[in-house]
This record gives C-alpha cells, structure tokens and sequence, in this order.
C-alpha cells in the first residue's frame, strides 16, 4: 500500500472511530423479555450530531432506477446502487415489518479500510430496513450490498432484530480497492442477552451451525492471507484476528458490556470483573442468560448506567465535582507529567445524539407490535417515546430541519433536552431529583397507557388496518409533544428554582412564594464534606479563618 492510501485509510479509520466510537447496544432474545418481545437498545453517540428520527416512506420504483448513496456521518457522497422494486415504510431504526437494526463502530484493522467502496454503515442500515421482512434477510442485504458495491466503513458490529430472532453482525473491509468484506453473523439465543460496544465481540464460532451462524466464504481464508491467523480453524476468533484487543477496547467497550451483564447476571458480573479490570482471562462470553425476565422499563433504565454501584463508579471521585456529576468530558485519556491516563466510558454519555429501545412482538401485527421507543440527546436526560413501527409522520419535535447542529430551536426536541441538560450535569446531584421526577412520571404513563392504546388499536384493526396505522401515528406525536414540552417547562422549573445557586424551597409541589416581598424561601446547599475536606487538603491553611489580633 502506497503511503498516501495508507494515510487515507488510517485517516478515514479515525474518522469511523470518533463518529461512532461511544454508541452501545443491548439485545434481549424474546424468551428471555418480561413481555415475549425481541428488545434491542441503541445509543447513537457522537460529538456535535444533531439527533433526529429518520423517516423513509414505502415507494415503488420504476425499474433500473438508481440510488445515490451518500456517507451516513458525513453526507459526503460515495456513488450509486441499484435501487429496489419495492422499499418500506422505514421510521427511525425500526422498520414495518418490526425488523430493526443498530450498531457500533469498533474500527479494527486500518489497513483494511477502502476509501472506494459505495456502501457505509449507516447507508447499510437504512437501505436494508427498506428492503428486508425479518433479520436474516436484512443479513442478506446488508452483505450482498458490499460485495457488490464496496464497503466504505471501517470495523461494525450490528445488531439485526425481528420479533422472533436477534443476531449480532461483524463486518470489517478487505482493504483499498478490494471490494467486498469479511463478516460472521451469530443468533442470539432466545433466552439469553447480549450486548457490544464498539469492541468486536465474536470469537470462536460453530461453523457447522447453519441455522445460527452465517459467514463470508473467505473469514479465515483471508485472516491466513493476510498474517492474522495460523492455527486450525476450530480455533478461529473474528476478534481476535481482525480487532485485537487493547486497553481502550476493554476498559472502554468491554466494560460497558460487563455492566450490562452485571445488572442482570450477577454471576457473570462477578465473574469476569477481573478480566474488566485488566487482570487477565478469558474474554466475556457473547451472550448470556439473565437471571430474571428483563423488560422494556429494564432497558431504558440500562442505557442510563454509569457504573454506579460497582468499582467503576465514577459519581464518588474528585473527577465528579461537589455534586456528583457522572460525566466526563473528552478525550477519554490525558496525560500528566509524561504518564497517561483514562477516564471510565459508561453506558450513558452526554454526546448522545438519540437513542432507542426497540420492543418487537410476534404475537401482534406488525402495525401495534413493533414500538421504538425513541429519544433525543443522551439517555440519562431524555424521554423515551412510543413509536409505533408503521408511523408515517415524523413528530414535530423530532424533525431534521427544526433547527440543525449549529441552530438552536424552540422546537426541536433535541435542543430542548439538550438545553435542559445542560443545566442539570453541573450540579448533577441537586437536579437530578427534579428531573427524574418528571422523567419517570412521562415514562410510567406511557408505559401504562400502552395496552389500552394498543387494544384500541387492535379493535381498529380488525375494521381497517389503515385507520389502525392513523390513530397509532397520531398517538406517537402526541405523546413526543407531550414530553417535550413537559420538559420545556422542567427547563423554566429548574431555571427558578436554582437561580443564583441557592434552592428555593418547595410546597405542596411548587416553590414557596413569600408571604411579602419578592423573595422566596430558599436554602443555600453550599458544598459536600467530603468536597470541603479535599478543599481544605489541597489548599492549606489559604482560606483557614483566623483570629486577629
């Protein structure tokens, strides 16, 4: 390879990796769901991102017409495709047929990028939603598309649901001018849960498991090629050949897979905290069964997680601040006096630009099973929403064009809890409370309300699945508006409440409004103990108060 490739492709590898290099998935097979559901969680993390929902209707199209392609985090265009006779209805992540897809970046190898290929990650994601009724054949496309056309993207791992099956897709290039990739996909089995978080997660594989896994012909025929693997194929590990493991990928990807699985098999939690900790072991395994039936409230409350709890918890320590913030802000690493250091990367991060947790059942049509439950900016500090998979009008709040990345809006849900967070992540721990209260009541009240919603729904369908499809559309802008502007008014709450960082007091739920004059009762929460004893740790005797003389 020629120096200027090598450093187009190391530099579009970079690219790749800090677009995509925060995002998290989670996937719960449907025997092991509270509800029978296939759920599938996606945080789509990346600095300066406006988040949007995407919205592409179904179409006919007139044969041999074309499709441009342009990159998914860039807009820069990349060529054409083929376009299909028929495309569907395709609402955010999720598309009519329930089947749902999301990803994250885990880089790998750069010298296997290919700056000439049409298809990139998130072009393979939308363009396969239009195109697929269940996750294998969205597989299908995904990787039919590439060797076709070229895949433009560096390392991903997909996660590629429908109401019945979930399975995590591995694919990385073969380099400049080589069309093409390598991939193995494996199913998750139905009552296990998985996750992956920008570290490639699959290892060793059944290659004589037809029904749940598939591969490229070439995965380790090209891994000999190319120097990566020696040993026998029953040994062969996707990961270990095309993204071997550093520090970064454990400490930052891994553990958040750990934390996922520590919520909810303790065991493995337990287990594998050793090897999380950078002490050696085996990896963790790519699935695992819960001990407990896990729900969609579950999950939401997952993508949420900053380790809290654990040895990881990053809430108790002086990068925290006085209030207990569990947010760090970038970069990851940092260096002082020549010795380098890392931040923890948790579930939950403040550069989210929307997140999702997908809710697909089998036992339901397509119209009323299939729910995403959306939100804009990072899970901790949003709401999640209800979706319905046929919905054919993207809510207002949640339209591209409603301001941009560089555009506040009035009405653009994204700036809202945007505008909102950033208020409450300075002084996390005297906020949170407020917004958790308005948080969990707009959640418990669409989780409540969603068997009557979807019985009506069903009574509707049996007259007419149309009028079933309308009244599921208007519900989902109703309850995006709903929240939004719910947290519009959190924001103007929070901006009284807490001006001049003192707290005014609160009574029968609303601040206390003076019996005369124009000051209301408030308390002065000053600083915590223990931030006060590093204070005074740190400065001396500087702001000691002394007698005079």
């Amino acid at each position: 390879m020629g120096m200027k490739k090598l450093m187009a492709a190391a530099l579009m590898l970079a690219a790749g990796v800090a677009s995509g290099w925060a995002c998290t998935n989670f996937i719960v097979g449907k025997k092991a769901s509270a509800d029978g559901s296939v759920i599938v969680s996606y945080s789509a993390d990346s600095y300066g991102m406006y988040g949007f929902l995407c919205h592409y209707p179904a179409a006919a199209h007139a044969g041999g017409e074309m499709r441009d392609i342009y990159e998914w985090d860039t807009g820069k265009y990349l060529g054409q495709i083929r376009e299909a006779k028929q495309t569907y209805n395709v609402i955010g992540n999720i598309n009519e047929f329930q089947v749902t897809i999301g990803e994250t970046t885990f880089g790998g190898r750069p010298e296997l990028a290919d700056t000439a290929g049409v298809m990139d990650y998130g072009s393979l994601i939308y363009v396969a939603l239009q195109r697929s009724r269940t996750a294998k054949e969205a597989i299908k496309v995904m990787t039919d598309l590439v060797k076709e056309y070229g895949y433009y993207s560096s390392g991903e791992s997909f996660s590629v649901a429908d109401p019945n099956e979930a399975w995590i897709l591995e694919m990385i290039g073969k380099g400049p001018g080589v069309r093409g990739a390598v991939w193995v996909a494996v199913r998750v089995p139905d009552d296990c849960i998985a996750a992956h978080a920008n570290q490639s997660r699959i290892h060793r594989f059944d290659m004589d498991d037809k029904e749940n896994c598939l591969y490229s012909p070439d995965v380790i025929s090209f891994a000999r090629e190319k120097g990566y693997f020696s040993g026998k194929n029953e040994d062969f590990s996707f990961a270990d050949a095309y993204c071997p493991l550093d520090f970064s990928g454990l400490r930052a990807c891994e553990a958040r897979v750990w934390s996922f699985y520590n919520m909810f098999s303790r065991t493995t939690g337990q287990a594998w905290l050793p090897y999380i900790q950078g002490e050696g072991g085996e990896p963790l395994p790519l699935y695992v069964k819960p001990d407990r039936k896990v729900s969609v409230r579950d999950i939401q409350q997952a993508m949420r997680d900053h380790y809290e709890g654990t040895p990881l918890d990053i809430t108790g320590d002086m990068g925290a601040g006085c209030f207990n913030t569990p947010y760090r802000l970038s970069p990851l690493t940092f260096k002082v006096d020549g010795q380098e250091y890392f931040n923890e990367r948790p579930i939950s991060t403040q550069q989210s630009g929307f997140v999702f947790v997908s809710q697909m059942r089998s036992k339901l049509p397509d119209a009323v099973g299939g729910v995403l439950w959306f939100g804009l900016d990072d899970a901790n500090m949003t709401v999640f929403t209800p979706v319905y998979c046929q919905t054919d009008k993207v809510p207002v709040p949640y339209r591209q064009g409603n301001g941009d990345c560089v555009t506040f809006s009035w009405d653009s849900g994204f700036w809202i809890y945007n505008w909102v967070a950033g208020m409450v992540r300075p002084r996390y721990s005297l906020m949170e409370g407020d917004m958790r209260a308005v948080q969990n009541t707009l959640e418990d009240t669409f989780a409540d309300a969603q068997k009557g919603i979807e019985s009506t729904a069903l009574e509707l369908w049996q007259q007419d699945p149309k009028k079933a499809r309308e009244f599921l559309s208007a519900y989902t802008s109703m309850t995006a508006q709903t929240a939004v502007d719910s947290w519009k008014r959190l924001g103007e709450f929070l901006i009284v409440r807490y001006n001049d960082g003192v707290v005014k007091r609160m009574k029968d739920g609303q601040i206390q409004r003076p019996a005369t004059g124009n000051t209301a009762p408030l308390d002065r929460p000053g600083y915590s103990e223990d931030f006060l004893r590093q204070l005074v740790k740190e400065t001396g005797d500087r702001y000691r108060v002394k007698a005079l003389k």
